[in-house]
């Protein structure tokens, strides 16, 4: 057979996938499934995007980096966007299929833990979320020993003549990102007399914000839907959600911006 539309895009196993939990199914159930089958989507392009990144970084591919970060941004942008129509979703429509759920929590998404780590939130102790007969587990496990996007900005800097602490070097990969004065001083230096570089820079804050932006609105969507109960499968729900709010992943950048 010809490869076609539907046989390159697996269109006909993937409109498979949508199998509701309810029964008699409940009308919002199956929004709920294809929101979070679509964010588990942007997140597998997300990785893909961000080991591209890594590796342009540490080569100091300064245009490969601003295109990819040009793309990461705007799927942010997107993945904020989804949420708009996760809103239209009551609580009370919610609350009609949640116990439908089981053990189920978004807290188990393996790609999204992954994404946290590969972007330098690492917490060793969110791991306890991730049973091991959990899929992904291990790819899990693995990105938090993995280098974080901002080790790899150490490698870009390097390239740019700038000078990278030794502790910095140094630090175990499981532990998160801290903002270091030293490189800040540097990149201040960087956005005063490379403009091509203070492009870079000026994007990847731009993906910093929105990716704030989507934490907080997702906090909010949770809040507004279940208040203050505990998450699907026992998981501490909003506070602990309200935990990683406004924890930038190039805390450098932000932390120069009074100097510029």
């Amino acid at each position: 057979m010809p490869l076609n539309y539907a046989t390159y895009l697996k269109i006909p196993e993937l409109l498979e996938l949508q199998k509701v939990q309810s029964d008699p199914p409940e009308h919002d159930e199956m929004l709920f499934i294809i929101i979070h089958q679509t964010y588990e989507l942007w997140f597998k392009l997300l990785l893909h995007e961000f080991e591209k990144v890594c590796r342009d970084l540490t080569e100091g591919n300064l245009y490969g980096c601003i295109a990819t970060f040009q793309r990461v941004r705007t799927i942010m942008k997107t993945l904020v966007a989804q949420l708009d129509i996760l809103e239209t979703m009551t609580p009370m429509s919610f609350t009609s299929f949640r116990d439908r759920l089981d053990s189920s929590s978004g807290f188990q998404s393996a790609q999204f833990r992954e994404m946290e780590f590969l972007l330098g939130f690492k917490r060793a102790e969110v791991l306890k979320y991730h049973p091991e007969d959990l899929p992904g587990y291990d790819q899990v496990r693995a990105r938090l020993q993995e280098r974080s996007v901002m080790d790899h900005f150490y490698d870009f800097l390097e390239h740019h003549q700038a000078t990278i602490p030794q502790s910095l070097r140094d630090k175990a990969p499981d532990l998160p990102t801290q903002p270091d004065e030293a490189i800040q001083d540097q990149v201040l230096e960087l956005y005063k007399t490379r403009p091509d570089l203070a492009i870079l820079f000026e994007l990847m804050t731009d993906f910093d914000e929105g990716q704030q932006e989507w934490r907080y609105r997702h906090v909010k969507v949770v809040e507004r839907t279940i208040g203050s109960k505990h998450g699907t499968g026992g998981s501490p729900g909003v506070e602990f959600l309200k935990g990683s709010l406004f924890k930038p992943v190039f805390p450098d950048l932000w932390a120069i911006r009074h100097r510029l």
